[in-house]
C-alpha cells in the first residue's frame, strides 16, 4: 500500500516538530542550522556606520580569577565576542573563532566574554579543545558600551577604537574576508 504524499509530508513534519521539542535533539538541530548560516563571513561596517569605542576602562576576570582591564587592549586590534555555552549559534561559530585565534593570537587581542559560571565555561572549553581566554564581566558597562542585546555578538575593533565589524549572530570568523580585514589593519 502506497502512503499518499500528503500523509508522508505530515509524518515528516510531525517528526521534525517532535525532534525540536526534545531538548537534546533540539540543540543539535539548532547548532547544525546555525553551522550552515556560519558559512558566511560577517560584513565590514560602512565607514559612515562605524562607531567609536570611547571607554576602555572596564574590568573583566579570566577563568583563573586574574583581573583584566580592557585598557590593555587600547591602541590594539581587538576581537570582542559575547557568547554562552548554551547558545546554538555561539557553538556553531566557535570552531571558526578558534582557527582565527590560532592564526592571529600573537598579532591581535582576543576578548571572549561570557556571564556564565566559570566551572561551566571551563568544562565547555576542555570538552571542545578551545584554548582562547574567556572572561566574565565584573561590571555592566561593558555590555552597555557595546549595546549587546543578544548573543553571539562580535566586534572587530581597530587600533583607533573604531568598530570595523559589528556582527550579531553566527558567522565564519576564519573567512578570507575577516583575515584580509585584519591583515589590512595590521599594516596601518
Amino acid at each position: 500500500m502506497k502512503i499518499p504524499k500528503v500523509t508522508f509530508k505530515n509524518i515528516v513534519f510531525g517528526l521534525i516538530i517532535v525532534l525540536l521539542i526534545i531538548p537534546a535533539s533540539r540543540q543539535f538541530i539548532q547548532i547544525q542550522l546555525h553551522k550552515g548560516l556560519a558559512l558566511f563571513s560577517p560584513s565590514i561596517q560602512a565607514q559612515s556606520n562605524q562607531e567609536q569605542i570611547n571607554n576602555y576602562n572596564w574590568n573583566l576576570v579570566d577563568l583563573n580569577d586574574s583581573v583584566y582591564n580592557f585598557r590593555q587592549a587600547e591602541n590594539k586590534i581587538v576581537l570582542v565576542s559575547f557568547w554562552a555555552t548554551w547558545c546554538p549559534p555561539c557553538i556553531a561559530e566557535l570552531p571558526s573563532m578558534q582557527k582565527l585565534f590560532e592564526t592571529y593570537s600573537d598579532k591581535i587581542e582576543f576578548v571572549f566574554v561570557s556571564n556564565e559560571k566559570k566551572e561551566t565555561i571551563k568544562a565547555f572549553m576542555t570538552k571542545n579543545g578551545y584554548n582562547f581566554k574567556v572572561y566574565t564581566p565584573l561590571e555592566a558597562p561593558i555590555i552597555n558600551q557595546f549595546k549587546v542585546s543578544s548573543i553571539p555578538h562580535t566586534f572587530l575593533i581597530d587600533q583607533k577604537g573604531t568598530i570595523v565589524i559589528d556582527k550579531n549572530g553566527a558567522a565564519n570568523w576564519n573567512s578570507d574576508t575577516v583575515k584580509a580585514t585584519i591583515d589590512k589593519l595590521l599594516l596601518l
